[in-house]
């Protein structure tokens, strides 16, 4: 008998291939109990093909973490940019985590739930992913109420804590059926909360930009 041949793939396809399976493995058992044998087998290659890619384990789910970090940093400025009206950026961005935990469960689990969180690499690239979204809602925030950059920063921090703890509590919750909140009613209820601390700073006066006054 004779080993079936792997299908030749280009390299960046047979990575994502990869990466996928690597996600079903780790989001499945986590990241103890999986063996690059059990995502060979998922992927549907030899190991050899495997090691080919990725030297080990850990330098695989560095790989897989800082993608799922990617995404939700594109998801979460993409959001800030969708509009020029406060509120409406508040509830894009908090929608966005909404979303991101409740569609993107892999990168959920990998972001928000990894249980590497006391391996310094793992915890460096959260440590950035988080400081990257504040750096984000610190820049609209400064530029729309000239505040100093540390209180612009100190009140992103928070505005981005109450989208992450609420965004998981909602998904993790273990609610009644006849309690459980819709995800776009979850979102527009912190956003809400969000939006009623964050209009008490004056928008910057600018004529050439239109904008919410914030006490509307």
């Amino acid at each position: 008998m004779t080993t079936p041949r792997v299908a030749r793939l280009p390299r960046d396809q047979r990575r994502t291939q990869l990466l996928d399976a690597a996600a079903q493995v780790f989001t499945s058992v986590g990241y103890h109990a999986a063996a690059m044998d059990d995502i060979a087998e998922a992927a549907g290659v030899s190991k050899p093909v495997l090691y080919q890619h990725f030297s080990s384990k850990m330098e695989l789910y560095l790989a897989l973490l800082d993608q799922s970090c990617t995404r939700l940093e594109q998801i979460v400025t993409d959001a800030l940019a969708s509009t020029d009206v406060n509120r409406d950026r508040v509830v894009a961005t908090m929608g966005a985590f909404y979303s991101f935990v409740s569609e993107q469960r892999a990168d959920f689990r990998l972001v928000f739930e990894s249980d590497l969180t006391g391996v310094d690499e793992v915890r460096d690239r959260l440590a950035v992913t988080m400081d990257t979204l504040a750096d984000a809602v610190a820049e609209v925030i400064a530029d729309d109420t000239d505040l100093p950059p540390a209180q612009a920063r100190l009140l992103a921090v928070s505005l981005v804590g109450v989208a992450q703890v609420s965004a998981r509590y909602w998904m993790s919750s273990p609610y009644d059926p006849d309690d459980a909140i819709d995800r776009d009613e979850a979102a527009e209820l912190v956003s809400r909360l969000a939006w009623r601390g964050i209009r008490g700073f004056p928008r910057r006066e600018d004529p050439e930009r239109p904008g919410d006054h914030p006490g509307h």
